[in-house]
């Protein structure tokens, strides 16, 4: 498994642990640090799964806000903690990291692969449509900045 698939896996799982106990910000630390070392051992780019983890928990009140805006008929609770996360990872690295470390399509696609692989049996599909919707929007978004 490459080293940053590998960092969004252990990520994701971290990112699920947390959520599933209640998103309580003083267990990150502690949950992040065991799964590297569970998951990751000898893993060459720690800070990546930090990068990640950090990134989504501070952005996490807008990216809740995308994922409700962009898949209305699933409120959040109801969304399952596996794809919620992976959506919240997906999402950071489409809105928020450098496009040239990590372009949409890579961040989309890493999504779809992390879903497949934690996910039921139509999370690929859930994921690739929220993430495809939101890529859409900013695409247009985009167009509309260019022509101006």
């Amino acid at each position: 498994m490459a080293s940053r698939h590998l960092s969004r896996s252990i990520a994701m799982q971290s990112l699920y642990e947390w959520d599933f106990n209640g998103k309580k910000k003083e267990n990150l630390e502690k949950i992040v640090t065991k799964n590297i070392k569970e998951f990751g051992p000898g893993l060459k780019d720690k800070d990546f799964v930090w990068q990640i983890v950090k990134g989504v928990v501070s952005h996490l009140s807008d990216i809740d806000k995308i994922i409700e805006k962009a898949a209305p008929e699933w409120p959040l609770e109801q969304i399952t903690i596996i794809d919620r996360n992976v959506l919240r990872i997906g999402l950071f690295e489409l809105l928020y990291e450098d496009k040239k470390e990590v372009p949409p399509k890579v961040a989309i696609n890493e999504a779809i692969e992390l879903a497949k692989g934690f996910g039921g049996e139509s999370s690929g599909k859930f994921i690739n449509g929220v993430l495809g919707t939101v890529y859409k929007e900013l695409s247009k978004e985009q167009k509309t900045e260019d022509k101006e």
